[in-house]
């Protein structure tokens, strides 16, 4: 029995403890190992609210099965006794339905206390997330303009992204010959890196913004690939060239060999946007894609496809060959889609067994044909594990964005989500190993329930 002042002093500081925990700046989460809740603080309470599938926060990793399925495997694989389990992960929360703003963000901090007992940090960076992407935008526009100034092709181009002269420059990082004159400026991209919306795009963000850059492979005469920046911006007095000449240079492209910054720029890349099991992309870098083809649509109408991919009795896989064979089939599936679809369609593994492929300026038959195609390939592959050759299917749901985001019957990313989750339950339904499109049938049939993410 600890002495009256001894017992005083303990009360004293668990008092100050909990003050604490409830005045803290940030969401603060205690829990033992399985996500069970002990603590929460009012700003944790708030963020956590909504995505509690059932409305009461009882435990954590429960919370955020939605958007973050892995946190409980996560916790429960890390091999000491205490530390950081991982530090300001980003989960991507979505607008809501019908709202038209942008999806919000948390950052999510993880730390083991003991053997018994977890901690969670958890905050709103959806502000600082969107900072962050303008200064690396501001960053690599600095560096294309100071780094190896000398070693660059200037391009100019017309209003439609037509090459409109030749020059020594352009031999000189492309290999490319006069006869480019005339050609859109995506003769520098690999096939399938761009689409002929997305080159009009470029065009008209940089009138927006006053400079458009992207970074990834660019194309060579020979065919050969190097990792290039290119930097579109207006010319300054394309007015002097006379506005009603189509074929007066209207923007400069900057387009340089910055293969040898590749692999700094790839770690950095994969940190923030790969899913660390697969290499895919991950739910942030998903998003962002998303919100970044939404605004264009806006601006210039075009479809946008979506596929939702799910490993079908993927529970089954893990529960008779293990976790690591469960894995082993994830990443084979991940390979499988990459190798599928285009260099411009987005492919990410939104967690567990579920994974997206986001398709620009795709109808319903493109993204149905390259769905199937996806699947009755997965259906001849065997992956080896160390319990024997498994073999796996996938089924795939398929939903379509036709008009405006934000015009009547068009609900952004998260209704484009809705649909294709409905066409995959209905896949599901039909015994698995199939692709199925929404309809407006599925969308006016309230007996079609929530898929469950453990019925496979």
């Amino acid at each position: 029995m600890l002495p009256d002042d001894s017992q005083e002093s303990l009360r004293a500081e668990h008092e100050a403890l909990i003050q604490f925990l409830y005045l803290a700046p940030v969401g603060l989460v205690q829990a033992d190992l399985d996500g069970e809740i002990a603590m929460i603080n009012p700003i944790s309470a708030q963020l956590l609210m909504p995505l509690s599938p059932d409305g009461c926060l009882t435990n954590l990793f429960g919370a955020l099965e939605g958007v973050a399925p892995d946190l409980r495997l996560q916790c429960a694989q890390y091999p000491r006794e205490q530390g950081m389990v991982f530090e300001g992960l980003h989960i991507h929360l979505r607008a809501g339905e019908h709202a038209r703003r942008a999806p919000q963000i948390l950052s999510l901090t993880l730390l083991k206390l003991d053997g018994a007992r977890i901690m969670a940090v958890i905050q709103d960076v959806t502000a600082e997330v969107r900072r962050e992407r303008q200064l690396r935008q501001s960053d690599a526009w600095l560096n294309a303009i100071l780094t190896r100034i000398s070693d660059y092709a200037l391009v100019s181009i017309d209003r439609a992204g037509r090459i409109v002269e030749w020059n020594e420059s352009i031999a000189r990082v492309t290999a490319f010959g006069e006869h480019v004159v005339g050609s859109p400026y995506s003769v520098f991209y690999p096939p399938g890196a761009m689409t002929p919306e997305h080159l009009l795009d470029r065009l008209r963000e940089s009138d927006r913004n006053g400079w458009s850059l992207d970074e990834g492979l660019r194309l060579r005469a020979d065919g050969s690939q190097f990792w290039g920046s290119a930097l579109i911006a207006p010319l300054p007095d394309r007015e002097a060239f006379g506005l009603d000449d189509p074929q007066a240079p209207a923007y400069a492209l900057i387009l340089r060999d910055i293969s040898d910054k590749r692999a700094a720029s790839e770690k950095r890349r994969q940190a923030a946007f790969c899913d660390h099991l697969t290499g895919l992309a991950n739910r942030r870098a998903f998003f962002e894609a998303a919100e970044l083809e939404l605004d264009r649509a806006a601006h210039t109408p075009r479809p946008l496809a979506l596929i939702l991919f799910d490993a079908d009795l993927f529970k089954n896989i893990n529960d008779r060959y293990g976790h690591p064979a469960g894995d082993r089939v994830l990443c084979d599936l991940a390979d499988t889609l990459r190798d599928t679809f285009r260099i411009v369609d987005t492919v990410a593994r939104l967690g567990g067994e579920e994974f997206a492929v986001l398709l620009p300026s795709t109808g319903e038959q493109e993204a149905l044909n390259g769905a199937e195609r996806l699947r009755a390939l997965v259906a001849t592959r065997l992956v080896a594990t160390d319990m024997g050759e498994i073999a796996y299917t996938v089924s795939a749901g398929v939903a379509v964005l036709e008009g405006v985001p934000g015009q009547p019957g068009q609900e952004g990313i998260d209704g484009l989500i809705k649909r294709a989750d409905q066409a995959l339950y209905l896949a599901k339904g039909r015994g698995r190993n199939c692709v199925a499109a929404w309809t407006s049938h599925l969308h006016d049939n309230e007996d079609i329930p929530k898929r469950s993410r453990n019925a496979g």
